[in-house]
């Protein structure tokens, strides 16, 4: 019971979110329905944020899982561990989402191996149980539990792709970057800014995402105009503080750069 107990989160306060669209609806509905839900959308945009929001709008407890390419269903589902003289079984954290009727998050999907996905086919569609094959059993997922996979379509690649036989167990949301007046009040409020230096971070956030495609992957999400607006408060100059949380981090390529460092120096 300790190791399930670290798995779960408890949302008691609740997170800031900026309803964009109708997505908290759907949401609900889906989990009223007991269906799974795919999050789509660019890196930063919120998307995590807004499971950890709907965990504690519906009461739920949360477990997340940063998927990535040596995830195995092992890592998932649980294993047996010598603890002392003994051998125990440990729920690895999908079955402990199933277990206590949890919202289990799976972050960018896509980057967990195929034979390891395969393994939240049965909790995604009408059966809703989870195969414990090391020990036998078959755990039936409660009406509280639901599955939230997600992943950002501009990394897909031939190699890394849902398959249709998973994403077609799943509601999916469509996720982006908020206009313009609302981003920059998430901004301000969340980077502890005033109006005129969040929209002005948001104008450099335009500016950015102009360049995808043009040397750049992705431009800057809204997470890193609320790193610089933070740099900020703490009394970073301006142009600094988004040098370093947005130039620098949105890529290492000399001209890139030198372009990025252009483009804050005249909006700032």
């Amino acid at each position: 019971m300790e190791a399930l107990a670290t798995q779960l989160a408890h949302i008691d306060t609740e997170p800031y979110y900026q309803s964009i669209a109708e997505e908290v609806t759907l949401f609900e509905a889906a989990h009223a329905q007991r269906l799974p839900v795919l999050l789509k959308g660019p890196t930063g945009c919120g998307k995590t944020r807004f499971v950890e929001y709907m965990a504690w709008r519906l009461k739920r407890p949360l477990v997340t899982v940063a998927c990535h390419d040596d995830l195995t269903t092992a890592d998932l589902v649980g294993r047996y561990l010598i603890v002392g003289n003994e051998t125990v079984w440990v729920d690895g954290p999908l079955t402990a989402a199933v277990r206590a009727g949890a919202i289990c998050y799976l972050d960018e999907i896509v980057e967990a191996r195929k034979d390891t996905i395969v393994v939240i086919h049965p909790l995604a569609d009408a059966r809703r149980v989870l195969a414990v094959d090391k020990r036998g059993e078959l755990v039936p997922a409660p009406a509280g539990f639901m599955l939230v996979i997600s992943y950002n379509p501009g990394y897909q690649s031939v190699l890394k792709e849902i398959k249709p036989s998973t994403r077609q167990r799943f509601v999916a949301l469509d996720f982006d970057y908020p206009e313009a007046a609302v981003e920059a009040g998430i901004v301000a409020r969340e980077g502890g800014v005033d109006a005129d230096i969040a929209r002005r971070l948001v104008k450099l956030g335009e500016l950015t995402r102009n360049l995808k495609g043009a040397g750049l992957d992705e431009g800057a999400s809204t997470r890193l105009l609320i790193h610089a607006a933070q740099l900020m408060a703490a009394g970073i100059a301006p142009e600094q503080a988004c040098t370093a949380a947005v130039a620098r981090a949105l890529s290492d390529d000399a001209d890139m750069t030198d372009t990025l460092d252009d483009l804050v120096r005249a909006v700032f």
